[in-house]
């Protein structure tokens, strides 16, 4: 894992605040690398140490339908995909300046920034179409079955001339 993260350009973090550091795997312990950009996702910010699901950390943020005998949940664990959109976006504008940026993205935060908005009736003349389930995939690959082309990946991303 560290020589992984040693030669990461973009390291995606989405544990509980202080679990990599505890390993001595986080962007503390890691040799920098120019333009490297870490993202963490956690469910309060990276100071709270609290670990958060996608759906206490909604009803944190205020993210929270409304029903007749009170608040009722929005949509399932809505918290971690709504953090995904804004996680992706925070990357490509980190790309944009160079990179070398430290990023939280908090659950609780996208949540509340998305509770914020006004809500509006939908005017659109077409209906939303029902979900549908995903089609079928295979067997997971046995444990370990990427093991060689990831030592081959950082092998490569090693001897890379500066």
């Amino acid at each position: 894992m560290r020589q992984l993260l040693t030669v990461a350009d973009i390291v995606i973090e989405g544990s509980r605040p202080a679990a990599l550091a505890r390993r001595r795997l986080g962007p503390d312990h890691i040799a920098p690398q120019p333009g490297r950009i870490w993202l963490r996702i956690t469910g309060y910010g990276d100071q709270s140490g609290r670990p958060a699901f996608g759906d206490d950390a909604a009803v944190a943020g205020g993210l929270v339908g409304s029903a007749a005998a009170g608040p009722v949940f929005c949509g399932d664990a809505i918290a971690d995909p709504l953090a995904g959109v804004e996680a992706s976006q925070a990357i490509t504008e980190s790309l944009g300046r160079g990179g070398g940026e430290l990023i939280d993205v908090s659950l609780a935060a996208v949540a509340a920034s998305y509770a914020a908005l006004p809500l509006t009736a939908s005017t659109s003349i077409y209906p939303a179409l029902p979900p549908s389930p995903p089609p079928p995939c295979g067997a997971a690959a046995e444990l370990g079955a990427d093991n060689d082309a990831v030592r081959r990946l950082v092998g490569q991303r090693r001897s890379l001339p500066c």
